[in-house]
């Protein structure tokens, strides 16, 4: 009598732990989706680099930086290419970025704090346009930002 009592009282417990364990399966599924998905993935990532790209080119203060790349539109092609895949990659996205290193692709360039403040705003309001909210568009700059150790030269 008392092993039948230990088999239904064991499989109680054990019945008890799958129902509850069961129940927390759910928040599990229900995981939070990556930056890259709540950007709206890489089409959205792509728009938001045409945007990026058209702002630097209109703003004086960095646009000179950018002049041969501008003005070669497979150089043009490669530079958004690249873009795209840093920003997708850095949003836990699946592209892999293929370019050069920040520092190697920079170097010489003389980009000051003030030059790369600019870029910064350029991507914000790119990110504005498409109403990026503050969190992913933090989340994203917070990605990006330990690169300016490489880009910048000069203070």
């Amino acid at each position: 009598m008392i092993s039948q009592m230990r088999k239904i009282t064991g499989g109680l417990a054990l019945a008890a732990a799958l129902f509850f364990s069961g129940s927390s399966v759910a928040p599990l599924e229900a995981k939070e989706k990556t930056l890259y998905n709540r950007l709206g993935g890489k089409k959205a990532i792509v728009a938001v680099v045409d945007q990026f790209v058209g702002n630097v080119a209109a703003d004086k203060r960095i646009n000179g930086f950018f002049a041969a790349t501008a003005a070669d539109p497979q150089r043009l092609a490669k530079f958004k290419i690249n873009l795209v895949d840093q920003i997708c990659m850095a949003a836990g996205g699946p592209c892999k970025y293929a370019g050069k290193d920040m520092k190697s692709a920079h170097a010489g360039m003389g980009v000051s704090s003030a030059d790369f403040n600019a870029l910064v705003e350029d991507l914000v309001a790119a990110l504005d346009k498409f109403k990026v909210g503050d969190r992913e568009k933090g989340e994203l700059l917070g990605a990006l930002g330990p690169m300016k150790s490489d880009i910048v030269e000069k203070p």
